[in-house]
């Protein structure tokens, strides 16, 4: 993502590097594994309670937005 939103955070201190949802060491990609194996939203925000559900939506909006674009 191009001008990372405020959901995500990437730095080197953080998960060397690894984008992470902002103010908490949980990678993205860990959403979007629970998402792949059929897991809810619910599931992960239970299992990472440092995530909002606010963060979760903001971040799959914005992805949603950049897919369109892409194929529009």
């Amino acid at each position: 993502m191009s001008n990372h939103s405020s959901v995500i955070s990437v730095s080197p201190e953080i998960m060397s590097g690894t984008p992470v949802f902002t103010g908490t060491r949980v990678p993205i990609q860990t959403l979007l594994d629970y998402l792949t194996d059929g897991d809810s939203i619910n599931d992960f925000l239970d299992g990472f309670p440092t995530v909002t559900r606010e963060q979760v939506i903001t971040f799959l909006e914005e992805v949603g937005k950049q897919v369109i674009s892409k194929v529009a």
